[in-house]
């Protein structure tokens, strides 16, 4: 029998500073409504899809910090999300930001959510860049002045009898997480990102800013024999043009479907599940090739 995922992708455009974080909401609720209503079995929303991205400013006092954060998920102000997950019977992966109950801990995290509205896994980013005070002549980027290294590896969660891995950002940029996602058995990767189309450290390269956006995606689900699906945040954020182009990348690395916008849209696609094994057997037989006693200084050296 054939095995297939309808993967919903929900891009949305700019989320202002001066948001109501219930209105977000609504507008996250009405992507998953639109989701739902194609077909989709599962969705994914982008990084910290609940807020600004708000590591592009210095903010030094705790609380104004602290009400980008989530305490606990789901929470007062999203409930109404994982309702709806359960009434329309589709999961989804949600970005924010999470401050740990037990030790105050703070992650840029993604939670998979099961179609009865209900976790089923959590993902904390583990590849955060930027730096934790202002760089004189580069785009302010603070992820590290916010935010812990992810602690929880790289873990892959099964979902309706499809294994499903996530990675957030700059974590798609790296070749090791579609690696180590692989290598622990995921079928689909989910990813949520927010990315500045400008970086004044580079401005020479803004053209190629989607070219790089898709070049480390399309490799890492051609090189491991995985669906990837990408949802950006885009458009014009506070002041910072945001790249967009969310895509559904097949297991041979074609882009199968892309948003086409840069506002809250929401692009489909039935992901082939049998399409892992052909590939997986033209190109990369993993048993049959693999060399892990020669990868050694991967693992050993930064």
């Amino acid at each position: 029998m054939a095995r297939d995922l309808t993967i919903a992708v929900c891009q949305t455009g700019p989320i202002q500073k001066s948001a109501q974080r219930a209105k977000t909401v609504d507008r996250l609720i009405a992507l998953l409504e639109r989701a739902a209503a194609a077909g989709a079995e599962i969705a994914v929303f982008p990084e910290l899809a609940l807020t600004t991205f708000f590591p592009r400013w210095r903010i030094d006092d705790q609380a104004d910090i602290e009400a980008f954060f989530e305490p606990a998920m789901p929470g007062p102000q999203t409930q109404r999300l994982y309702d709806a997950a359960a009434r329309l019977k589709i999961g989804f992966a949600l970005g924010y930001a999470e401050l740990t109950r037990v030790d105050g801990g703070r992650f840029n995290t993604m939670d998979l959510v099961g179609q009865d509205g209900t976790l089923v896994g959590r993902y904390r980013k583990i590849h955060v860049p930027g730096s934790s005070e202002p760089e004189p002549g580069t785009t302010v980027h603070l992820e590290r002045r916010y935010f812990e290294p992810g602690n929880l590896g790289f873990p892959v969660f099964v979902y309706r009898g499809v294994r499903v891995g996530m990675a957030i950002c700059n974590d798609r940029r790296w070749p090791e997480t579609y690696r180590m996602l692989c290598l622990n058995g995921a079928e689909i990767v989910l990813i949520g990102y927010n990315t500045p189309l400008l970086l004044d450290e580079a401005p020479a390269l803004a053209h190629l800013r989607m070219f790089h956006n898709h070049l480390p995606m399309q490799a890492g689900a051609y090189q491991n024999t995985v669906w990837v699906a990408a949802a950006a945040k885009a458009g014009v954020e506070d002041g910072q043009a945001l790249i967009g182009g969310s895509c559904i990348i097949a297991p041979t690395g074609e882009i199968a479907a892309q948003a086409m916008s840069l506002d809250d849209e929401v692009i489909v696609h039935r992901a082939d599940l049998d399409l892992i094994a052909v590939c997986r057997k033209v190109n990369f037989d993993f048993a049959s090739y693999r060399r892990p006693d020669q990868y050694r200084l991967i693992a050993d050296q930064v």
